[in-house]
């Protein structure tokens, strides 16, 4: 399994867990990740709202270098930079006028031959006895809130690999690390993303009912893949609590993370001491 790799403006910073967690899964299970060269921002999440035009072509210069690499799939971690290569692919397949612009904007002709799929789809793919035969210490005991948020399942016309409104893809995956993937109510609502910087008032209520949920639902951690649901779900959660007086302490991590723990590799090499929620709780539980 060789993907064209593309890392998302996230991942040396707010997401470096992610991408420390998703390549030891992925050397782990036998997918090579080929980074983009040269790649840049894909526009997430800012660029909708500025111009179609800008929209669709931020993405498709990544794809028509990725197009060069003589890889057939493209892949990525974060939920927003998958939503803005997969729409961008789409597009350009279908409306011929507007792939012309494009490449003749950015100087990096996409043909539109690849497929985009995201991490969390190329990890589910794999055959599950792949998959259970790294597990060396399973997550038993361990109970996961499986969080997708808006943008890795929606809208189904764009992404298309699972339920938009009860994905199971990452609950499948835990379940196969051992854990137990809990059936709750909130594993598609909106984490607020940027409002998270923009408008914190409003993001903090939006936060709120996904920790309250993952509560309710007796949940050990809460598992995740998107930099920016991680950093409100994760980081934001001393927000919510001096805000709205609350009192929450729930680990939230990235599904590589928890999928890596079970593989037996290290905590300190899928980046468990960065978190600003303490992981130690979830440590004790698997052992």
């Amino acid at each position: 399994m060789r993907y064209a790799y593309f890392p998302g403006c996230s991942y040396h910073g707010t997401g470096k867990e992610y991408e420390l967690s998703t390549h030891a899964v992925a050397k782990k299970l036998g997918m090579e990740l080929v980074t983009i060269p040269d790649w840049s921002c894909c526009g997430a999440t800012a660029s909708h709202g500025k111009s179609h035009l800008l929209n669709i072509a931020l993405p498709s210069r990544n794809l028509g270098i990725a197009e060069g690499m003589g890889i057939d799939e493209v892949t990525t971690g974060c939920a927003a930079c998958y939503q803005q290569l997969a729409n961008a692919n789409k597009k350009m397949i279908e409306n011929e006028d507007l792939r012309n612009k494009v490449n003749s904007i950015t100087g990096k002709p996409y043909k539109g031959t690849l497929k985009v799929k995201s991490i969390v789809e190329a990890i589910g793919i794999v055959d599950p006895e792949t998959i259970k035969s790294q597990v060396v210490k399973p997550l038993t005991g361990l109970k996961v809130a499986c969080y997708y948020g808006c943008l890795l399942v929606r809208p189904p016309e764009i992404t298309g690999f699972d339920d938009p409104e009860n994905p199971m893809f990452i609950d499948n995956i835990m379940k196969l690390a051992g854990a137990e993937a809990l059936d709750w109510a909130h594993k598609t609502e909106c984490c607020g993303a940027s409002l998270g910087v923009s408008n914190l008032d409003v993001a903090v209520r939006m936060i709120d009912r996904i920790l309250a949920a993952a509560v309710e639902s007796d949940a050990d951690c809460i598992a995740v893949a998107c930099p920016f649901c991680h950093l409100n779900l994760d980081w934001h959660q001393k927000s919510v609590n001096r805000k709205l007086r609350k009192s929450y302490d729930i680990p939230v991590f990235y599904f590589t993370e928890l999928l890596g723990l079970s593989m037996g590799i290290s905590p300190d090499e899928l980046g468990f001491k960065t978190h600003f929620t303490d992981t130690k709780k979830v440590l004790s539980v698997v052992g």
